[in-house]
């Protein structure tokens, strides 16, 4: 165990946020944490990794233990770039890397100390081996195709905007690789292709890894170990997501059964109670042993430890969408469209229909155009080259992945201002998204993410439109709310076009993929058919291009190099000559026959 948490309590304002929670970590644990928004999953990691205390409580942490935590992005020299940012990962062994770097710079210049540099450098040397020194080019460039980190490299960090230097200080994170790793949210800002070899890494990750994510696939693929925090309490369940739903609903049906149980045993032990004091009021004289016999029984229903009614559904939004109007039987037609900025296409020769009531996912490597593309449909922009039409009878409902309102209008007045119903009707269909009170009535400002999503929402179910288009629509929503927004996705009649990184909401609710990569291709199937067509094509060009003859001019692509503050070539050489002094020592000093062979063959 190399973490242990017994009956932390916490608290902000006098609210309860934590009571009475416990949890052990393993140290290979793959553990989820899930519960809705505030519920105080953050609260917990910070506490873990030792940025809060609690108010109650202990965490027992094995001696010594590394967290790596990323809450806030850390400050670093201006001059730094992307590339140095990942490479501050592993400051001790650059630092040992140039130390290597100057002593065969040294060996070269001054051979009158050749020997003491030799023992020096071969110090040093294993050091440098010892701790996977040689391992550092490898290990950073995998990180960097993972991720894909490539157009973040050469820029300067502090340029960078806040997702693309979250991507960066993620990367340079799971780099130190730390014995427990502590992720939240960490599939934000990564496109599809990223996510998924985010989760093959985790799941061969050496140490223990506890994370916060709202992406069921990703919880499916990754944990073993569901924590769910509800009312400031823990429930943990083994397995992963796909488990976990399983199981809460069994042990919920179990504890309604017992529930029911509980109070038609509370019932009849009521009714008896009645009997047995009216049976004593009818006796002549009043009977005192039923009076003793009442009064026992009540003394027995007092002690009994009542079972809270289980909440067999979570409250979540009352949304239903229904389609006014019918439109075209084509919604949409591209014809060989494309789009460019400056000097950089984002796509071309595009060409496809959307046909009524299609149900059409967008998905692409950040930057493939996907945005842009529902800009296209939305008439927002032109494209630089082809033609869109739109059919009759359209009528266009848009919710962006970026939400804004006018800071100074409260939550009723935005609702009013779209939707012009009273007040009264106003806060009736506000509750069904949550809205109850006093709530109504604060200023958007105060809205956190969700809840801005939950209005704008409100604010399409109720509007005259025939055809959806969603940007990245459950980004904010908690899981409970993603349930929510696909049943209420699921009923809706009319023709849905969505972006979208989430592919539990891909694969429930699509039943076509256009794939982006500079051209489109169109998948009669949700996303992961479309996925496994792409995986399947991929490797039948694989095969082919195996057979093809090699290229004996073809330029070899330069590996990323550690900062250096020499030329390459000088390095090569210096390190080179080095070797060779070294490996010529190797050879007169050895006494074991067997190794000159291989001494010789290296020197060579």
């Amino acid at each position: 165990m190399i973490c242990d948490l017994q009956h932390l309590t916490k608290q902000f304002g006098g609210d309860d946020i934590l009571t009475d929670v416990s949890l052990f970590i393993e140290q290979h644990d793959r553990i989820g944490l899930i519960g809705r928004n505030g519920s105080g999953k953050t609260t917990l990691l910070r506490l873990i990794a030792r940025l809060d205390s609690e108010d109650g409580g202990t965490i027992y942490r094995k001696s010594g233990l590394s967290i790596g935590y990323l809450e806030q992005i850390p400050v670093f020299d201006r001059s730094m770039t992307g590339l140095d940012v990942l490479w501050t990962a592993f400051a001790p062994l650059v630092d040992l890397r140039r130390s290597l770097q100057r002593i065969e710079q040294d060996m070269a210049s001054e051979t009158n100390q050749i020997e003491r540099l030799l023992e020096r450098y071969t110090q040093e040397t294993e050091a440098f081996e010892r701790q996977g020194g040689y391992l550092l080019d490898s290990k950073i460039e995998r990180m960097i195709n993972g991720l894909q980190l490539h157009a973040l490299l050469d820029r300067p960090f502090e340029q960078l905007s806040g997702g693309e230097q979250t991507k960066i200080c993620l990367g340079r994170m799971l780099l130190t690789e730390p014995e427990l790793l502590i992720l939240d949210e960490p599939t934000n800002h990564l496109d599809l292709e990223a996510v998924e070899w985010l989760e093959s890494f985790l799941s061969s990750y050496p140490g223990a890894v506890l994370l916060v994510s709202h992406d069921r696939v990703f919880l499916d693929r990754v944990v073993t170990r569901i924590v769910e925090l509800e009312d400031g309490q823990l429930h943990l369940y083994r397995g992963n997501y796909t488990h976990y739903v399983a199981e809460k609903e069994r042990l919920l049906l179990e504890q309604f059964h017992a529930y029911q149980e509980q109070q038609k045993k509370i019932k009849q032990m009521k009714d008896a109670i009645r009997r047995l004091r009216q049976w004593a009021n009818e006796a002549s004289p009043p009977s005192e042993k039923l009076f003793r016999k009442a009064k026992s029984m009540e003394r027995a229903l007092e002690r009994i430890e009542r079972i809270k009614r289980p909440q067999l559904e979570a409250e979540t939004p009352d949304l239903v969408f229904s389609a006014h109007g019918k439109t075209s039987q084509t919604v949409y037609r591209l014809e060989d469209v494309g789009v460019s900025f400056s000097e950089r296409t984002l796509f071309q020769s595009v060409t496809f229909e959307v046909m009524a009531k299609d149900r059409l996912a967008i998905v692409g490597a950040n930057g493939s155009g996907k945005s842009t593309l529902l800009h296209l449909l939305l008439g927002k922009i032109e494209p630089t080259t082809g033609l869109i039409l739109r059919g009759p009878s359209v009528k266009i409902g848009y919710l962006s992945q970026h939400i804004t309102f006018p800071d100074a209008d409260r939550l009723i007045d935005v609702f009013r201002s779209q939707i012009h119903v009273d007040e009264g009707t106003a806060r009736q269909r506000l509750a069904q998204f949550l809205f109850f009170g006093p709530r109504v009535f604060l200023p958007v400002t105060a809205l956190s993410g969700g809840e801005r999503m939950r209005l704008m929402l409100a604010i399409l179910v109720h509007s005259d439109l025939n055809v959806l288009i969603l940007d990245e629509p459950t980004n904010h929503l908690d899981i409970d709310s993603r349930d929510a927004l696909e049943e209420a996705l699921e009923s809706f009649d009319g023709t849905l076009i969505a972006v979208s990184h989430d592919r539990y909401f891909l694969n429930r609710l699509f039943s076509k993929t256009l794939w982006l990569d500079q051209t489109i291709d169109v998948f009669h199937g949700a996303y992961e058919y479309a996925a496994s067509k792409r995986q399947e094509r991929s490797a039948v060009t694989v095969t082919a291009n195996m057979h093809k003859p090699l290229s004996t001019n073809r330029q070899q692509k330069n590996p990323i190099q550690s900062p250096s503050t020499t030329s390459q070539l000088e390095e090569t050489i210096q390190r080179s000559e080095a070797e060779v002094a070294l490996l010529d020592q190797q050879l007169e000093a050895t006494q074991d026959y067997s190794k000159v062979s291989e001494l010789y063959t290296l020197r060579e």
